[in-house]
């Protein structure tokens, strides 16, 4: 399975537009080659450059999204589509990437999950939440990194 986004390259600088001193909208995502089987997706963005340690996991939760299904391809800017997870702000839907000044650049992965069930799951689901549920239907996963920094 591949993921892209038609707002920056692998690797490449997220635009600010899509960052937490620009606009905070969710980026456009379009993936490929789901595994035959597959009857819904999940997408979470999760910065691992953040400086946190918190109950066993590491980094900064961006966006949870999940109940999507089979038939979608891809996200539009600013998606409305899903259920919405909560997110390390403290709140649900997406955060855009706000890394400490003079950090550096962080990392941002962006995963698209393809699961092989319809999926239901409760709104508000933590990442921690959402990777419980999923993992007993997941049929194979990729990620998307982009990069940004401020200052």
């Amino acid at each position: 399975m591949q993921l892209t986004s038609r707002a920056f390259e692998a690797l490449g600088a997220i635009p600010k537009r899509y960052t937490g001193e620009g606009d905070d909208v969710s980026p456009p995502l379009t993936w490929q080659g789901a595994p035959e089987g597959t009857k819904s997706f999940a997408v979470f963005c999760h910065d691992p450059d953040a400086p946190k340690v918190e109950h066993g996991s590491y980094g900064f939760v961006h966006w949870v999204l999940y109940n999507l299904p089979a038939s979608m391809s891809n996200l539009a800017e600013a998606t409305g589509e899903g259920t919405q997870g909560r997110n390390d702000f403290g709140g649900t839907g997406y955060g855009g990437p706000m890394p400490p000044s003079g950090h550096g650049p962080h990392h941002y992965h962006f995963w698209v999950l393809a699961l092989d069930t319809d999926t239901e799951f409760e709104a508000g689901l933590d990442l921690a939440g959402l990777l419980r549920a999923a993992e007993p239907h997941l049929l194979g996963m990729n990620r998307l990194i982009g990069t940004y920094q401020i200052g």
